[in-house]
């Protein structure tokens, strides 16, 4: 389980523990600086992210695009002074 959902809210959320154990491979197969600025990212370090990691490069994409999403969304809940507010009445 995810450390500090103490709250009843997260208790009730279904956490699938396999796909956290994947991104945490995904992100370790990264480097510091591509940890840093995922935007320096290309294709060929897409591929050798996967290979490290044991994913496919479509599964690499799909954690950059929900990373950009996330920052985005982070960035507007900033922007409407609910910065200390977690999202959806958590």
């Amino acid at each position: 389980m995810l450390p500090g959902a103490q709250n009843k809210a997260f208790k009730s959320m279904q956490v699938d523990e396999r796909a956290l154990i994947r991104v945490e491979a995904m992100i370790h197969s990264m480097t510091l600086g591509e940890r840093a600025n995922p935007s320096i990212i290309n294709g060929s370090r897409r591929k050798r992210i996967a290979a490290g990691s044991g994913v496919t490069v479509q599964e690499i994409n799909r954690l950059l695009n929900q990373f950009e999403m996330m920052k985005k969304m982070m960035k507007m809940m900033k922007h409407k002074g609910g910065g200390n507010r977690l999202p959806f009445g958590f």
